[in-house]
């Protein structure tokens, strides 16, 4: 129970919590494959890598022609950077980074409303904040 609220807000800030961890997660998949290393505290294509498919790999593997797509189906088997220059080029050719953000951005604005409910705070600006702060983070 927190601090004596309601189911309300208690649903609300689950809500919350939630679309800020999606969005938050979605961006720093985003961040794999154009962050810069010193910023990050990674390297880019760590996720690559690691064989970890996120949301850039996936759109680009719905909507890639078929040498591309065994490209970065190679990749993702392999856990290389090998080829990640070709990579990266493929997820800004078809627009995945793009799609990946705007998918951030819905998880970001659900998370904004599902504040709605909460009175007007310093509080509840204060968390707004921070959700627009997950998407629009470059670290």
């Amino acid at each position: 129970v927190l601090a004596g609220a309601g189911p309300a807000t208690e649903d609300a800030l689950a809500d919350f919590g939630l679309h800020l961890g999606v969005a938050f997660q979605i961006i720093d998949d985003a961040l794999d494959y154009r962050a810069d290393a010193k910023q990050m505290g990674k390297n880019a294509g760590d996720d690559l890598a690691e064989g970890k498919v996120t949301l850039p790999l996936i759109h680009a593997l719905q909507h890639c022609d078929d040498s591309q797509g065994q490209l970065l189906r190679n990749a993702i088997e392999d856990g290389t950077r090998e080829h990640f220059g070709r990579i990266h080029s493929i997820i800004e050719t078809l627009d995945s980074l793009a799609y990946t953000s705007r998918r951030a951005q819905d998880h970001a604005d659900a998370a904004r409303q599902a504040l709605e409910v909460l009175p007007p705070s310093n509080y509840r600006t204060a968390l707004a904040n921070l959700a627009d702060f997950s998407v629009s983070r470059t670290f």
